[in-house]
């Protein structure tokens, strides 16, 4: 017998995707438990940690590629998103979206910052590059969560469609805040701070965020034209329709990577563009469903399997990290990251209606897949200067860059598994908590029958009322 690498993936892979498959309802809408977590565990079972069958980094999973792998689960989850939004939903809800990208991921990166700073004793472009890779929310576990399942029926569409359009837009505003820590970091001095501000402002700006948002409008809405073309004469098969959503994602993550401007903000254009004048599948929900099953809980499986357990315990040899400085790291950035500020402005947001959806918005703020992403985006950075990491880090490096490349990956990771491990079961700790806060009488078997709206917030209307509320613009 001689199994290979990928023999091995496709005998354990699929061992998590078929039970998953086979007793889904049973795990979303009885078990109260999302698909990111058990896919992580299930890759740490198997990883090198434990069975040792999974060994990514052995078999080709260099810096290079997993940058590639997250490209494409991170761009087509964005993708997804913004097909699922309503018509002319940025129109009518652009009040909350802003202060959401705006005053709150600007909150979150400082305050992660600070931590990273004091807990690892580094200099402060780094602590701004690891706190950049941490401020995104993730559409990967956003949508895990937010969709598909009886918990999310629970949450008024309106906090559903607020957070998934925050995580569709902010993975790629966070490439913003990633830039400043690099430029700082690599060509900080007194005379450079005007020409950083200039590229900064021209380049990632106006290029590659606002050209971005252009382009992935304009392929949206040319791919719509076509799509309606040749569905109103009859000539495209039902089969076509979900090959040609995930085919346009991935040549709009295409167009945007060649050209240089934002892979994930042209996704969700693209998706945005597309979605319009019905052809959105939100009523289908077949997209969301595949990629979740098979593209994201796939990356996830391999995720745990990568996980460097080695690097949170040798602290000596992978500058200051410790177990304790981790845990630490990881209890205060889940805590103050996001949920002061979003208690502190939701009055300001029309979205946000009660106490109690704030204190769901502030706490759903999941890391995953984005920020492993813009880990290996920051990587290729510092290592040359370009777009493209070295498969892995080099050993002779300027000691100024050294420590940001060293301590980047391992603590992201760490805040990861501990964000997706966290918010993956949050959806099973709220349902026994709303289960026994009432009275004995009144409460529904836990197991699969309670189907009342979470307590504390503004349940209205169904999806369809909603989305036409939405496209009338009365919202």
């Amino acid at each position: 017998l001689e199994p290979s690498g990928p023999h091995l993936t496709y005998l354990t892979v699929p061992i998590f995707l078929l039970t998953d498959a086979l007793f889904s309802l049973f795990i979303r809408n009885r078990l109260h438990l999302s698909e990111p977590p058990l896919a992580t565990i299930s890759g740490i079972v198997f990883g090198p940690k434990c069975a040792g069958v999974l060994r990514p980094e052995q078999w080709g999973f260099t810096d290079d590629v997993i940058q590639e792998i997250t490209r494409l689960t991170v761009g087509i989850q964005c993708f997804a998103v913004g097909l699922e939004l309503p018509n002319d939903y940025f129109r009518n809800t652009w009040r909350s979206l802003t202060i959401l990208l705006g005053p709150v991921m600007a909150f979150g990166w400082v305050v992660c910052a600070a931590f990273v700073y004091w807990i690892f004793e580094t200099d402060i472009p780094t602590a701004l590059i690891i706190s950049a890779c941490l401020t995104p929310t993730d559409p990967v576990l956003a949508a895990s969560v937010l969709s598909n399942s009886q918990f999310s029926e629970r949450v008024p569409l309106r906090l559903r469609l607020i957070l998934s359009a925050e995580s569709g837009c902010n993975d790629g505003v966070s490439f913003l805040l990633l830039c400043v820590g690099i430029s700082i970091l690599t060509s900080a001095t007194l005379g450079s701070i005007f020409k950083i501000f200039k590229k900064w402002f021209l380049v990632h700006i106006l290029y590659q965020c606002g050209v971005g948002i252009i382009l992935g409008l304009f392929l949206g809405h040319a791919a719509n034209r076509l799509f309606r073309f040749s569905n109103n004469r009859k000539i495209v098969c039902r089969a076509s329709y979900l090959v040609f959503y995930l085919l346009l994602a991935i040549f709009s993550i295409g167009a945007a990577s060649t050209l240089g401007v934002n892979d994930f903000l042209v996704a969700f254009g693209a998706g945005v563009g597309f979605g319009h004048a019905g052809n959105s599948p939100i009523r289908e929900k077949n997209l969301p469903v595949v990629i979740d099953l098979l593209l994201n809980s796939t990356f996830l499986v391999f995720f745990g399997a990568l996980i460097p357990w080695h690097a949170f315990t040798s602290g000596s040899d992978f500058v200051g990290i410790t177990p304790g400085r981790l845990i630490g790291l990881i209890g205060l950035v889940l805590v103050f990251r996001r949920l002061p500020i979003v208690l502190a402005l939701y009055r300001w947001m029309p979205a946000i209606k009660t106490f109690n959806e704030a204190l769901f918005t502030g706490h759903f703020g999941p890391m995953g897949v984005g920020a492993l992403f813009l880990v290996m985006e920051a990587r290729a950075q510092l290592e040359t200067d370009a777009s493209i990491p070295l498969p892995h880090p080099p050993h002779n490096f300027p000691e100024t860059k050294k420590r940001a490349v060293l301590l980047v990956w391992p603590v992201v990771c760490a805040v990861v598994l501990a964000s997706t491990m966290v918010h993956g079961l949050s959806t099973l700790a709220i349902s026994i908590v709303g289960h026994l806060a009432r009275d004995e009488g009144e409460r529904a078997p836990l197991i699969g029958a309670e189907t009342d709206g979470l307590g504390g917030m503004v349940h209205e209307d169904s999806e369809e009322e909603v989305d036409e509320r939405y496209e009338n613009g009365s919202v």
